[in-house]
C-alpha cells in the first residue's frame, strides 16, 4: 500500500486527484491524506489552546466530507483509507517529522496547484515540500475524472439502430 499526502484547501474540486491516484497506482492500494499547513502562532494563548484543534476541522465543509465518502464507496478495493491531517509548524525539519509520522510515501499536487489559505495562519506547503526530501508528483486531476463522464453520455436507441445498418 502507498500512502500519499495531498496538500489542500479543502475545496471539493481537489478531491478529483483521487481518480488520478487510483489509476496511476493500480494495482497497488492507495491511502490518501489531505493536509493543510498552519504556522504556529507566537501568542502564548494560542499555544495553550493548540490542543483545541476541533475548530480547524470546522473549516472542512460537509460537502467535502460527503464527496470523500463517495470516493471511498467508488473505489472500495483501491483505496485503503482517506483522511484529513493538519501540520502545525513552519520548518522543513518539523515537516519531515510529520511525513514520517503519517508514513507518507510521496506528496501529490494537482497540476496548476494554487494555494488558498483557509485561516490567517495558513502557510503555502510548497515551500516545505520542495525541500523535504520526499517524492513530489504533479497529477492532472481532469485526465481521469473525464472518463466518468463517458458513462453519462447516452445515444438514443433509434440512433444506435441507424448506425448499425
Amino acid at each position: 500500500m502507498k500512502t500519499v499526502l495531498v496538500p489542500t484547501d479543502f475545496n471539493v474540486e481537489s478531491l478529483k486527484i483521487i481518480d488520478s491516484l487510483v489509476f496511476t497506482n493500480k494495482p497497488e492500494n492507495v491511502g490518501v491524506i489531505f493536509m493543510h499547513a498552519f504556522k504556529l502562532s507566537d501568542s502564548i494563548t494560542d499555544m495553550l489552546m493548540l490542543s483545541r484543534r476541533g475548530r480547524d476541522y470546522e473549516k472542512v465543509s460537509d460537502e467535502f466530507y460527503n464527496e470523500m465518502d463517495a470516493y471511498k464507496q467508488k473505489y472500495p478495493n483501491d483505496i485503503k483509507f482517506i483522511g484529513i491531517e493538519y501540520f502545525y509548524g513552519s520548518t522543513v525539519a518539523a515537516f519531515k517529522n510529520f511525513i514520517e509520522g503519517v508514513n507518507a510515501d510521496c506528496i501529490a499536487y494537482p497540476k496548476d496547484y494554487n494555494f488558498n489559505p483557509i485561516h490567517k495562519f495558513s502557510i503555502n506547503p510548497a515551500s516545505l515540500t520542495k525541500h523535504c526530501g520526499c517524492q513530489v508528483i504533479d497529477l492532472d486531476i481532469h485526465e481521469f475524472s473525464k472518463e466518468e463522464k463517458l458513462f453519462d453520455t447516452k445515444i438514443p436507441a433509434d440512433r444506435i439502430n441507424a448506425l448499425s445498418v
